[in-house]
């Protein structure tokens, strides 16, 4: 995998969190790593430059990792919804993980992270890219990890409902921004 050409936004207000992520980062080829100390600031950067991923803390103010997700999704002056997210927390509680999921969140690392599973989420985003869904209340990505066949309810989404879909091609591709 090669990720020199992709351009990462770091959102976190803890200094040293960003700095052991940008070490990550660049030990693996990323070149042009951006920093943001809350959603607001981040909202700011995407605005000025065309960001390919985003990995944000989930907890700092004013505008928490969740709010910063669920308005990067949903506002209309919003730089770019389909942005894949990367969100990290001290605070993994299931509650926080479904939180996370349900504002459009693609990959979810618990604190204290290692560089192998930072290089994997960021792996998986590139070369697994969910399709985005737009329902009701809910845009970001496929939530659903699996067709699984046990929900056999009249809200299972198969086939014959692909128009939910924002990028309905069977395959997305994911390919840097210039």
């Amino acid at each position: 995998m090669r990720f020199e050409l992709l351009k990462v936004l770091l959102v976190d207000d803890n200094q040293h969190m960003r700095i052991l992520l940008m070490e990550i980062l660049r030990a693996v080829g990323v070149r042009h790593v951006f920093e943001a100390t809350d959603g607001v600031e981040a909202l700011a950067v995407m605005r000025q430059t065309a960001i390919d991923v985003v990995i944000t803390d989930l907890s700092m103010g004013p505008l928490d990792g969740l709010h910063f997700v669920q308005l990067l999704r949903r506002a209309p002056e919003s730089p770019n919804p389909y942005t894949p997210v990367i969100m990290i927390t001290g605070h993994s509680t299931e509650r926080r993980v479904n939180e996370a999921r349900d504002v459009g969140v693609n990959e979810f690392l618990a604190k204290p992270v290692t560089a192998r599973s930072v290089i994997d989420r960021l792996t998986q985003l590139i070369e697994n890219p969910r399709p985005f869904v737009r329902s009701g209340n809910y845009f970001g990505p496929d939530r659903r990890r699996r067709d699984s066949p046990r929900h056999p309810g009249p809200w299972r989404r198969g086939e014959e409902n692909r128009s939910t879909y924002v990028d309905a091609p069977s395959e997305t591709k994911f390919t840097p921004r210039a």
